[in-house]
């Protein structure tokens, strides 16, 4: 995980401490709660992608997409949106239904991808699914030809 995050931004070491410490409940997001998980992909036994996310109280929310990302050599295959779907599914295991994302408004790819899976603005840094069960609920979110997180 931390050399796919490292690919685009800061050194591996920076995200191994980081989602180590994150995993771990010693690095919090503000308003953050102890609950947290990870969801990986894999392709041949290495992680391709990832997502993350915890339980919290931030703009009112109920749960917060930390990080998400995919290598660079497997976007566009379906992987981000199956992890989208396999995050929201826990957070309805949860019963956290307002999820936020803080996404940078220069970030039109991930905000086009959030907003094709039910997500709106929130301000100009952050998107939320008012509920998130609309993530769930979609038919075409799955491919069966897609690798599955």
């Amino acid at each position: 995980m931390a050399a796919i995050r490292a690919a685009v931004w800061e050194t591996d070491e920076y995200w191994r401490r980081r989602i180590g410490g994150y995993l771990a409940g010693e690095i919090n997001p503000q308003y953050a709660l102890p609950l947290r998980v990870v969801f990986v992909a894999v392709e041949h036994g290495k992680i391709v992608g990832f997502i993350a996310g915890h339980r919290t109280q931030r703009h009112g929310c109920q749960g917060e997409l930390e990080w998400m990302d995919v290598a660079a050599t497997h976007r566009r295959q379906g992987i981000a949106g199956q992890l989208i779907v396999r995050l929201a599914e826990w957070f309805v295991e949860q019963q956290a239904y307002r999820v936020c994302i803080d996404v940078q408004p220069q970030n039109t790819g991930a905000r086009a991808l959030y907003a094709k899976f039910g997500a709106v603005p929130l301000n100009p840094h952050w998107m939320h699914w008012p509920d998130i069960r609309v993530v769930t609920q979609r038919g075409d979110s799955r491919d069966p030809g897609k690798r599955e997180p």
